[in-house]
Order: C-alpha cells, then structure tokens, then sequence
C-alpha cells in the first residue's frame, strides 16, 4: 500500500487559471519521488494540495489508504506527513530553541521528550550555539536548516521537500 496517494489533483484558482490539471502519483515506502517542472508547472500548488494547505478543486488525496483531501495539515501532521514550503516557515520572532520546541508541543510528547529531540536536533543541523537566538537573525542558510531541522522534528513517515535546498549555505 502506497504511503500517499494523489488521484487526478486539479487546482482552478478564482478567475479560471488552471494551475495544476489531473496530476496523480503514488508514493511507496522506501522511495524517493520527485515532481519535476518548470516555473509554474504546479509543483507546489500540487505540494500544498497533498499536505492539506490548499483544497483540490477536484480529485483526492490518500494517506496510508485513507481518504485526508478534506484533513486540515495539523491533522495530516500527526498522521505521518512533513512539509517543508519553498517559502520562509519558521517563526522569526521565536529563538531557534523554541521554534522546535513550538512544532513538538503539538505532539503526544513528555516534555523531557521533547527537550531530548530539541537537542539532539540542533545538534545534527549544526544549531547548538544558535538555540538562544532569535529566529529573524539567523541567515538564509541558517533559517533553512532550522525549517529542514522542524520538518523531521515528528519523525514523519513521508516528507513533502518543495525545493528543500534553497538557501542553503
């Protein structure tokens, strides 16, 4: 069975403009699958219909086999779904610390669970001496490991990447 499934995504936005136009594709454990494209082809209009930020003007979105198109993301989230947007996405008013901590709280964790996957992340994405500072000051490439570091904070069982290295230094 198929971790995510999308069957025949279409996305009209007001006006008419067609920007994504029956896209189906399956997604099985262990594989890594991309939507390939040029600008404006629908990559991420395809991305935010399957993660739950957008609704699908028509088809339907499948997660372990059952049927999430009408799930906000919140829910999708604590069903096994990551998203990581092209677009800035954490809070910059926040420290680095407590950008993660935000996510896991969220989450049926203790909160020493919670402390331990803080630290252990910030560890891993090269952020221990940034976890005090505030979010607005980091630099891109900083800003973007701390998105990729909330992203797989839940340990989700597929991870949507919308162009995951943007930024990156």
């Amino acid at each position: 069975m198929s971790i995510l499934r999308c069957e025949g995504l279409v996305k009209v936005y007001p006006g008419g403009k067609r920007a994504v136009d029956g896209v189906s594709f399956d997604v099985n454990p262990g594989e890594i699958v991309g939507l390939l494209g040029p600008n404006g082809a629908g990559k991420s209009t395809t991305f935010r219909m399957a993660c739950g930020l957008a609704a699908p003007t028509e088809g339907k979105v499948f997660l372990n086999g059952k049927d999430v198109t009408r799930w906000p993301m919140y829910k999708r989230a604590r069903h096994g779904m990551g998203y990581l947007p092209q677009d800035q996405s954490i809070f910059t008013k926040l420290t680095v610390e407590q950008n993660l901590i935000a996510i896991l709280e969220y989450l049926p964790f203790s909160r020493k669970e919670r402390l331990f996957r803080t630290d252990k992340l910030l560890d891993q994405f090269g952020l221990v001496k940034l976890r005090g500072q505030i979010a607005s000051t980091l630099s891109g490439g900083e800003r973007r490991r701390l998105e990729i570091a909330r992203c797989l904070s839940s340990e989700p069982k597929i991870i949507l990447l919308d162009e995951p290295f943007t930024g990156i230094d």
